[in-house]
Parts: structure tokens; C-alpha cells; sequence
């Protein structure tokens, strides 16, 4: 990648000249350098001054989106240009959540494994305790799950950005409203996932920082599967948490409609999730793939 456009990229992310020197691993003069010579290149400044900090200008916010594209571009190209020159063979076993399983994984295979032929792959579904424990047993060699908690003895990497929307069938009368709030929806009948999903571990963090708990709401029913939910309040009156990525259908079907609660908002990452220590080439492999997969 350009190294001044790098530069660039990690003193917008720091907003500090000093710690992009740091990480770079050049001096901080040479990153202003580097930072005035984009400046008189695109005829626009790229960061202000405010105080003891910098903040992004309107053009540095401009270049910071696509400075992210073009890294992405460039390590696509590199990831391609390698594959021609090595024979990749081996077994990758993936364990990932429900979400991850039914509603990303599936496309995403289907362009790794058409670049790796030689590889077999091994994808299993489980909630987010049911990962952990096949890492543990050794039956996996990666995880992709939801969730907050962190054990000791796995690493965890950021994988894709998802929320969790509060849905209901169309027809229902909060279709019509499309806003109520955290006090009104304990009128309302919700169906939730089994103990142990990561999904569920997400609703429950962001309810306690409300200072709630599913106790103070009217609890239907519990599946153990996100297919299972839609499916009964498609024929419900019932309301449901559900990821952005598993309704995607519905919504442009006209089947399910989100409906808004005010002031509140559950944003999570998928994590890759793999033993500390352990060093897999495949696995590797497939981090560096998805992370740079346009979805």
C-alpha cells in the first residue's frame, strides 16, 4: 500500500501523530512529513487542531473512507497474487454461531473454497458456549461467535460489525407505530433464544446497562434457533431481538418489520475465536480471506 496513504490511515484511526510513529515505526516529524505532503497533494488539509487533540476535516473523513477501501483492495490483490504460487491442502474444521452459519458463512465458503480446492472444510453449528467447548475438545480449529464473554485461554479477533433489531410480522400493530420504548415493550410478549447463545448474552449486556433484566419483561417462549423464531412470529403476535443479517429476506419480502426503541440500540462484532499458542496455516489462511471478503 502507499506508504503515504498508510501513514495517513494510522493517524486517522490514533488521532495521534505521535502513536502512528509508534506503531509505524518511523519518527513523528517524518509522519507530519508524510501528512503535509497528502495535504498539498489533494489541495486540502486532513486534520485540525482542537486543543491537545486533531480531529478529521471533511476532506480527511472523505480520504479515510477510501484509504480503507484501497487497503482493502491492496491486500486482496496480494492474498491472490500468493495463492497462484502455493498448493494449500490440509482440513479446516469451523464451528460458528447460528447467525454466522445460515446467514454469512454460506457465501463466503463458497468463494474460499473455489480459490482452495484442495482444502477440505468442515463447517458445524453451535451456540456460543457449544464453540468454546469444541475448541477446547479440540474438535474445531476456529470459532466465529457473538457475545461478550472472554476466556484466558483463547485469542479473539474482530471479524464483522451486525445488530440486533427488535422485529415483528407485518401485519402487527407496532408495524403501523415503528417506535416505542424499553417501558412499553414489557406489554409485549417476546420470544427469545436458549441460555448459552451469544445473541441472547448481547440483549441481556445491553438490557442491565438500562438497569434491566428479562425478568421484567413478558417471556413467551425460548428456541434454540433464530429459523425457528422468525417462523413463530411470522404467525404471532410475539416480538423478537434478531440480527440485521438473519431478516434480510423478510424485509425485502415485506414479511417482517423493525420496530424502533428510543434511546436504545444493540450493536455487536462477530469474533474469530482460536486457542492461544496455536499456529494452523489454514487457519491463517481463512482469517486473512473473510477479513478482507467484501460482504
Amino acid at each position: 500500500m502507499d506508504f503515504r496513504l498508510k501513514v495517513f490511515k494510522k493517524v486517522a484511526e490514533k488521532l495521534s501523530f505521535t502513536k502512528a510513529s509508534k506503531e509505524l515505526y518511523i519518527t513523528q516529524p517524518a509522519v507530519t512529513k508524510h501528512i503535509n505532503a497528502l495535504e498539498q497533494a489533494f489541495n486540502n488539509k486532513l486534520f485540525i487542531r482542537k486543543g491537545n487533540r486533531i480531529e478529521l476535516t471533511e476532506a480527511g473523513i472523505i480520504l479515510y473512507k477510501y484509504a480503507k477501501e484501497i487497503e482493502k483492495l491492496y491486500n486482496l490483490a496480494d492474498f491472490e497474487l500468493s495463492a497462484l504460487n502455493q498448493i494449500h491442502k490440509g482440513e479446516l474444521r469451523i464451528g460458528a454461531s447460528t447467525t454466522m452459519t445460515l446467514y454469512i458463512l454460506p457465501q463466503l465458503m463458497a468463494n474460499f473454497k473455489s480459490k482452495f480446492k484442495d482444502l477440505s472444510i468442515h463447517v458445524i453449528n453451535g451456540n456460543t458456549e457449544q464453540i468454546e467447548q469444541a475448541l477446547n475438545m479440540n474438535e474445531i480449529d476456529l470459532g466465529i461467535i457473538e457475545g461478550y464473554s472472554k476466556h484466558s485461554d483463547f485469542n479473539y479477533l474482530e471479524f464483522l460489525k451486525d445488530e440486533i433489531l427488535l422485529v415483528a410480522k407485518r401485519s402487527h400493530a407496532l408495524a403501523k407505530i415503528g417506535e416505542i420504548s424499553l417501558k412499553e415493550l414489557k406489554k409485549y410478549p417476546l420470544i427469545i433464544r436458549e441460555a448459552g447463545s451469544g445473541t441472547l448474552e448481547v440483549i441481556t449486556h445491553y438490557l442491565q446497562e438500562k438497569g434491566m433484566n428479562f425478568s421484567d419483561f413478558l417471556i413467551e417462549m425460548q428456541f434454540g434457533s433464530t429459523e425457528g423464531i422468525k417462523n413463530y412470529i411470522l404467525h404471532s403476535d410475539s416480538l423478537a431481538f434478531l440480527s440485521v443479517h438473519s431478516i434480510l429476506k423478510e424485509l425485502r419480502r415485506n414479511e417482517l418489520s423493525v420496530i424502533d426503541i428510543s434511546d436504545f440500540e444493540m450493536k455487536r462484532r462477530f469474533n474469530f475465536i482460536f486457542p492461544k499458542g496455536q499456529q494452523n496455516k489454514i487457519v491463517d489462511l481463512f482469517i486473512r480471506f473473510a477479513s478482507d471478503y467484501n460482504f
